[in-house]
């Protein structure tokens, strides 16, 4: 596997330039490039959900990384000044284009990772809970102060963060504006692994490697079903459990799988 960051398919969709996508391995590395504080606009967004989308269809992604461009901001969230006047109908439109572009990230169909190499406020925030696996920077700030300018978090920061933080830590962050240091953050479950300044993307970058060690259609199949008990009980999903475990046998990865452990052997993955 190259462990040399390149380009990634230029050209083949309509990417904004406050984007970049760039490969490693299996692992597609995004980076927020918007300065000077990495902030969401229409145009990063729906340029989020296109690349996330391209990247469900190719087959050699297994992971994929977000981090934020520069030393200081992983994202800073909404631009603001897209609702300076007040107007409702851009309000609405803005929010679905939040919520589309972070329910797609949620929905990716590998394991996704938020790097945050500082500053992750409001939208910004809500980008690094849409991932799977969220690794801080120890100078990194976290907080959801969208109450302190009279709005709300719109991208699924009221649903995201109680389930991960449990309701009274959300309640101090959304409610009283608390932000937090990537200490507490780790304290309390917001995200697994703290690391030293400029090392988030590196650390990263080697997790999501990991991935391509796993089967891809097992991962896809587990994904829902973890992510599946925020929307019914976890003993609900058990009996689904069993029978995606039996679907499985339907793949040649299980196979492969299974018969490149018994020879002693690494698997060769037919993500198929």
């Amino acid at each position: 596997m190259s462990t040399a960051i390149e380009t990634y398919k230029s050209g083949i969709f309509d990417l904004t330039h406050k984007l970049t996508v760039e490969k490693h391995g299996h692992t597609a590395l995004i980076t927020i490039n918007h300065p000077p504080a990495n902030t969401w606009d229409r145009d990063s967004l729906i340029g989020l959900k296109q690349v996330v989308e391209h990247l469900n269809r190719d087959d050699e992604v297994y992971a994929l990384v977000v981090t934020g461009q520069g030393p200081k901001f992983f994202s800073a969230g909404a631009d603001l000044n897209m609702f300076a006047d007040g107007d409702k109908a851009r309000a609405r439109e803005m929010a679905r284009r939040f919520g589309e572009a972070f329910e797609t990230l949620r929905d990716f169909r590998g394991v996704s990772i938020a790097a945050i190499n500082g500053y992750a406020m409001g939208g910004g925030l809500e980008c690094a809970l849409a991932c799977d696996i969220r690794i801080a920077e120890r100078q990194a700030q976290m907080a959801l102060p969208e109450a302190s300018v009279g709005l709300l978090p719109c991208a699924g920061g009221t649903q995201a963060l109680p389930w991960l933080v449990g309701e009274g830590w959300a309640k101090r962050m959304i409610l009283c504006g608390e932000r937090i240091d990537a200490d507490t953050a780790l304290r309390i479950g917001l995200i697994e692994q703290i690391v030293d300044t400029g090392e988030a993307r590196g650390t990263a970058l080697l997790l999501a490697s990991k991935v391509a060690r796993q089967s891809p259609v097992a991962v896809r199949t587990i994904k829902p079903l973890i992510q599946g008990a925020r929307e019914r009980g976890a003993n609900t999903w058990l009996p689904e459990e069993r029978e995606r475990f039996v679907d499985l046998f339907d793949a040649d990865d299980t196979r492969e799988g299974v018969n490149a452990f018994l020879e002693k052997r690494d698997p060769q993955w037919r993500n198929k």
